[in-house]
């Protein structure tokens, strides 16, 4: 569970200073940040700020406006389907996608994303 660090914004502030510190060290060429639905989106557009960067929901079907590309992934009961806007990330763009973990499903949903969303030079 996360949200005991959200509720201290000491140990909050520290943890996305180590976030961005590692993420500065490791991936020279960051130009977006990918946020999975729900709790990328606590964490992915405060290190997009922190970098400089855009910040890129992927929400769940349905919920995005605009033209949108489909992502398939199984779950350990199903398949589901996440969306981001089309236009959003560019060719050649170096992309970090944040959540709060990678549960079962979750190496599945990066490695759909990497595969059938990002047409940029690679996710980080």
């Amino acid at each position: 569970d996360i949200f005991p660090v959200c509720q201290n914004p000491d140990v909050f502030t520290d943890l996305i200073d180590v976030l961005v510190e590692h993420l500065t060290k490791t991936h020279p060429k960051i130009d977006v940040i990918i946020g999975l639905e729900a709790r990328g989106f606590i964490f992915g557009p405060i290190i997009a700020q922190r970098l400089k960067c855009s910040f890129v929901p992927i929400r769940k079907k349905g919920k995005l406006p605009g033209d949108c590309i489909q992502v398939s992934y199984q779950l350990e009961y199903g398949v589901d389907i996440f969306e981001a806007q089309k236009t959003a990330i560019k060719e050649g763009q170096g992309v970090v996608i944040i959540d709060d973990l990678i549960a079962t499903g979750g190496k599945s949903v990066v490695m759909a994303i990497q595969a059938q969303l990002l047409h940029a030079s690679k996710s980080l």
